[in-house]
């Protein structure tokens, strides 16, 4: 052939387009169906997203951030059937991802394989997601605006004449920037006949810290209830919202309750530092018989362990400190709480939901679907919680929560008294505590405390009542020390700064179990039988500690009969 001859052309070019979209149909069936046995080997279901509808609620349950770090996005919902697909199921992250919907949502978490070209498919379904318009429910508060009230406020008197010098815009974050300069852990704000109260709870303890005019009361609750998305014209009728706190180097969740009242609405606001727990195991305050048996019990791979006592006495923090101790790679612990109040890296933390019927009791039979080593459970409050946990302590679990009871030996008569079984009770139980929080004295401006007779009496005679068989136990007849807070700067002039915990420990043995299972456990009989053991009570545990200048006997037969 010359070079005269013209070039032969053996297509067109909508030949050659159709015959290139030919081929790449071809290879991406292969690669859809090479994922298909990928799926097979993994034993796992396949499924191709390639023009199948997914809903908007649906693809938000898992967010696109997370959906693009790991390759997955959740494509079906139905009741309490849920059905996540991954490129690779087996990425770091996928699995936790599939658990921590399932304890979420409280349903079930189907995991299937998909290819990269479906993944993408289903990802640009994210672009037509609505975005939601946000309300106003945080409030930025600078670092240098705590420091320099830190500077300006030397103590409650000086919040007071700041508070009225200021307008009424910058009032409520006055309030709050001084709250959590205060450390306190609540603020209420009620209107009475003639002004406004201001009140901190600081260390369990409410301090009144300004009095504000009545004419300015109804500015500062709308101004509450706009930040907390709120409803301004009722109020009438309690109203709960929340509030987040932007700190420099964290958030604050204030969680905002209005009740009416004679005079007009009682606000309080709680505040959670959605923080990591600073406490310890070591520094929650067990000391001797007690803190030896707690770190005995926390060690055995099954059982309960119940802590009990008031609402605000420390419950939660015990059984924190206790998860973050036990917290290890080989280690799976679950909790629910109401409401998460610390962040626990490396634990699986999940909030029940009233609203939506996601309870204790259904929140803890979705964790045991996920396979835990130790469960946490906020709080037992009926008989279907109660019996699950047992169940869960005598299947090989060791669980942790806690009950609303005056002292450790309550818990036996409490949850009979829910209508639990003896003979599975008896054995489930490892451990009971009774605890209270006292103030400690302020280091800064601790003195002697000189105690009447009458009083001083007192102290002899229930240190004289610590079982002879107990290695806390102290001579009665020996001269004693007391310290207490004469008030300063430092505390803001109270005297006591922090708390620290007071406890009485049973441990469940072969005595204790008998006398469950005869069905005549009255509280007087246990009681007698765990002082035999050598249990030693709150207040006998608290006066130790005032023996060692930690808290004052004022504080201690505050809290503790």
């Amino acid at each position: 052939m010359d070079d005269q001859t013209p070039n032969l052309r053996i297509a067109s070019p909508e030949t050659e387009e159709k015959f290139r979209e030919k081929m790449a149909e071809i290879k991406l069936k292969e690669r859809e169906h090479l994922t298909q046995e990928r799926g097979a080997r993994l034993g796992l279901p396949y499924i191709n997203l390639t023009g199948f509808p997914i809903g908007p609620e649906t693809l938000a349950t898992v967010p696109k951030e997370t959906a693009v770090k790991l390759q997955a996005v959740c494509f079906l919902r139905s009741g309490h059937e849920i059905r996540v697909a991954a490129v690779d199921p087996e990425r770091d992250g996928v699995l936790q991802l599939a658990e921590t919907i399932a304890a979420e949502q409280n349903a079930h978490v189907g995991l299937y394989v998909i290819s990269e070209h479906s993944f993408r498919s289903a990802l640009k379904l994210y672009d037509r997601i609505p975005q939601p318009r946000h309300a106003a429910t945080g409030i930025e508060i600078r670092q240098d605006v705590v420091q320099r009230y830190r500077q300006e406020l030397k103590d409650f008197r000086a919040l007071e004449e700041k508070v009225r010098s200021v307008p009424v815009t910058e009032v409520f974050t006055l309030i709050l920037a001084g709250a959590i300069e205060a450390d306190a852990s609540d603020v209420h704000i009620e209107a009475e006949e003639q002004d406004v109260k201001v009140r901190y709870r600081i260390d369990g303890v409410l301090q009144t810290v300004a009095a504000l005019p009545k004419d300015a009361w109804s500015r500062i609750v709308n101004r509450i209830k706009l930040v907390a998305g709120l409803k301004i014209n009722l109020d009438k009728v309690p109203q709960d919202g929340h509030i987040t706190l932007f700190l420099d180097n964290q958030h604050v969740d204030v969680r905002v309750s209005t009740l009416p009242t004679a005079f007009g609405e009682s606000v309080v606001m709680r505040l959670l530092m959605g923080t990591s727990l600073s406490i310890t195991f070591e520094q929650l305050g067990l000391r001797g018989r007690a803190f030896h048996l707690l770190s005995q019990h926390i060690n055995r791979p099954n059982g309960m362990i119940l802590t009990s006592g008031p609402t605000g006495s420390g419950k939660t923090t015990t059984l924190y400190s206790i998860a973050v101790k036990l917290n290890k790679p080989d280690i799976k612990i679950i909790t629910l709480e109401d409401p998460i109040e610390y962040s626990l890296p490396g634990i699986n933390q999940s909030q029940v939901d009233w609203s939506k019927g996601y309870t204790f009791a259904k929140g803890l039979r979705a964790m045991l679907r996920q396979d835990p080593d130790i469960v946490m459970v906020g709080e037992i409050r009926d008989l279907e919680t109660a019996e699950t946990s047992i169940q869960a302590a005598l299947t090989g679990h060791l669980v942790l929560s806690t009950l609303h009871t005056n002292d450790a030996i309550g818990v036996i008569p409490r949850l009979l008294s829910m209508g639990t079984k003896p003979y599975l009770l008896a054995p489930a139980l490892n451990l009971m505590m009774g605890q209270r929080l006292v103030r400690k004295i302020c280091d800064r401006c601790v003195t002697d405390d000189r105690l009447d007779p009458e009083m001083l009496k007192r102290v002899r005679a229930t240190l004289a009542d610590i079982p002879a068989n107990s290695p806390d136990r102290v001579d009665p007849a020996k001269p004693v020390a007391l310290k207490k807070g004469a008030g300063c700067e430092v505390c803001h002039g109270i005297g006591y700064r922090g708390r620290t915990g007071i406890f009485e420990v049973i441990e469940m043995n072969g005595q204790l179990e008998k006398l469950i299972l005869s069905g005549q456990a009255a509280e007087a009989d246990l009681k007698e039988l765990a002082r035999d053991q050598g249990m030693i009570t709150m207040a006998q545990d608290g006066l130790l500690k005032a023996l060692d200048g930690i808290t004052s006997v004022e504080e201690v037969f505050s809290v503790a009969e």
